[in-house]
């Protein structure tokens, strides 16, 4: 499903990028882009999406940390101890939080 929907989505831009169909049809298809990013199901999926991402980012720095160990650069295994639930959430240097 994953595929499909970044196909379309690359259809969906080339078409709009490589239009000569003026103006009209960019904002037609800009205003049916946005009705389908604000309907709720597609909302809820992307939540889901999301979060189901997070779960198995959080399983994997757990794996590589268990077998990596203290090998890690500092900051590294400082940022895997915050994700994995392991360290106090704070600001980052790349301007994210873990809240």
């Amino acid at each position: 499903m994953r595929y499909r929907l970044t196909f379309m989505g690359g259809v969906v831009v080339g078409y709009v990028l490589g239009a000569r169909a003026g103006r009209e049809r960019y904002e037609q298809l800009r205003k049916s882009a946005q009705q389908v990013a604000q309907n709720p199901a597609v909302r809820n999926a992307a939540q889901s999406a999301g979060q189901a991402g997070r779960d198995v980012a959080v399983k994997a720095a757990a794996a590589v940390s268990a077998k990596v160990g203290d090998k890690l650069p500092p900051k590294v295994l400082e940022r895997v101890r915050r994700l994995t639930g392991n360290g106090a959430p704070v600001e980052d240097d790349w301007g994210t939080s873990n809240t």
